[in-house]
């Protein structure tokens, strides 16, 4: 009888939601706890760590680079555009380097992995979960997260930097460049601003937002992966959830770095 009430069925909706959100965030500390519990007992395999350092980073930097180039470039120009007869041309040295260095080159590069890399680990996986694969790794006491997990996390952790450090370099030259051509600002002039105003906890600031992101993305990617069901149809919408999930977590973490670390 008390299952017909009318309180019951929002009651039992708000239940199962809290409980999908409990599962979820049990699941996360597990493989979190997994990763690094593998990576001080050294139980982490070297060969697949370093495959993944390629695939994750070597193979991105040119996808990067590009992004890069282009951010830079709007930056420059844009800057250029607003810049007053009032203000000192070489002030867009200063808004292009720490537009770059402290917002587009870690989100950008974020969301250009999340695509490129955060999709593979999932489909990956989930064909896995789908094909039995997992199920195979488990009958032979092998532990999927620190067989699958753990290299892809740690080398997350390592390849984000490296390549935002890319990413603020290639970004802040072709700003440089697009202001010499379109409003014939020299490079020392540029260089001038950028310096200026410079910090370097500015720097500290973008490798720092660039660890948290290249620590959510593979964790979310694998989390997502090892609880695809369905087939190939579990695959693909899983794949696209992962996606979702991982670009919104950049964006709220990307919203929460200035209140933490810029005030």
């Amino acid at each position: 009888m008390t299952g017909t009430t009318p309180l019951a069925r929002p009651v039992r909706a708000v239940g199962r939601r809290w409980a999908i959100w409990a599962e979820h965030a049990g699941q996360l500390g597990m493989l979190v706890w997994a990763t690094f519990s593998a990576a001080f007992r050294l139980r982490v395999s070297f060969g697949e760590f370093v495959n993944q350092l390629y695939v994750m980073g070597v193979q991105s930097i040119p996808i990067v680079a590009v992004t890069s180039i282009l951010s830079g470039i709007v930056t420059s120009q844009q800057g250029g555009y607003q810049i007053t007869a009032t203000v000192p041309l070489y002030v867009l040295g200063s808004v292009t380097a720490k537009s770059i260095a402290l917002e587009l080159a870690p989100v950008l590069t974020a969301v250009v992995l999340v695509g490129r890399v955060g999709a593979r680990i999932t489909a990956e996986l989930g064909t896995m979960v789908v094909s039995e694969q997992i199920d195979a790794y488990r009958s032979l006491g092998r532990d999927p997260l620190i067989v699958l997990g753990a290299p892809r996390i740690l080398a997350g952790l390592i390849v984000m930097p490296l390549l935002v450090g890319i990413a603020n370099i290639v970004g802040l030259f072709s700003g440089m460049v697009s202001a010499q051509l379109s409003l014939g600002l020299s490079f020392e002039t540029f260089l001038f601003g950028a310096r200026l105003f410079w910090l370097s906890w500015d720097l500290f600031y973008s490798l720092l937002k660039s660890i948290a992101f290249g620590f959510a993305i593979p964790v979310i990617a694998i989390h997502m992966g090892l609880r695809t069901r369905g087939g190939a149809e579990g695959v693909g919408s899983t794949t696209t959830a992962s996606v979702m999930f991982q670009t919104l977590t950049i964006f709220i973490l990307d919203a929460m770095f200035p209140s933490l670390f810029l005030d």
